[in-house]
């Protein structure tokens, strides 16, 4: 059996790496006791599947890991298995949804069409950030000068822009954004939203400012939703653009 996990990571655990996160999960499900699959071989590995990277710096609440299990869906409880999953995690990895996954189900990587962002800025007034988000969504084109294995190439953002608006100033005076990015055929990341928008202050982002993954979305029948079965979780399964 498969199981999909979502889980958080904010707090000072933010500054670990996705492959340290990665390992750290190893770790917790071994003391947990969870019944995790392993490869064959001669250096057997828990079955595990991680979601989309997230940027070290950033927090998240939609962090995704598939586990195979070696055991029927009957034998775990699955509502109680996020509070025990969190017990054996460092401070600030919370896990919050467990769910069973049908067979057949398409890996999280290939499934995930969008994520949803809040960025938190410093020392940039509401009404300019208003005018950058008018003049953004207003263009027929966002040029950026992206690197990639030594390449530079200029891109042009703009189809990777879903949706983009101003959030509620938070209590320590700090703008919002609240932006809606694609993560296919490759993935717009904040930092490249921002330095098309606010050259001088995009870098470095996760220091500057507070950036938080908020959802990870997919696409079927028509409609967006989480890469969850519906039945998993309580919270809205299919919501409008930046809510």
């Amino acid at each position: 059996m498969r199981i999909r996990i979502r889980f958080a990571k904010e707090g000072k655990i933010r500054w670990t790496s996705h492959r340290d996160v990665a390992r750290i999960w190893e770790r917790g499900l071994r003391r947990a006791g969870l019944p995790v699959a392993y490869t064959e071989g001669f250096s057997p590995r828990p079955r595990l599947s991680f979601g989309l990277a997230l940027p070290t710096g950033y927090e998240s609440d939609a962090e995704y890991l598939d586990i195979d299990v070696r055991v029927a869906e009957s034998e775990l409880d699955l509502n109680a298995l996020p509070a025990r999953l969190t017990s054996d995690l460092p401070v600030g990895l919370v896990a919050t949804v467990v769910a069973a996954l049908t067979a057949g189900e398409a890996s999280l990587q290939e499934l995930v069409t969008s994520c949803s962002w809040r960025i938190e800025l410093r020392e940039v007034e509401q009404g300019r950030v208003a005018e950058a988000v008018d003049r953004a969504l207003a263009a027929p084109t966002l040029p950026l000068v992206r690197s990639r294995k030594g390449h530079e190439t200029l891109d042009d953002l703009r189809p990777g822009l879903l949706a983009l608006r101003v959030g509620r100033i938070t209590q320590e005076g700090r703008s919002v954004l609240l932006a809606d990015l694609a993560t296919q055929p490759r993935a717009l990341r904040p930092g490249e939203l921002l330095a098309a928008c606010f050259a001088e202050v995009a870098e470095p982002l996760d220091i500057t400012h507070r950036v938080r993954r908020t959802h990870q979305w997919f696409e079927r029948d028509g409609a967006r939703r989480e890469p969850l079965p519906v039945t998993a979780t309580s919270q809205p399964h299919a919501i409008g653009a930046c809510a």
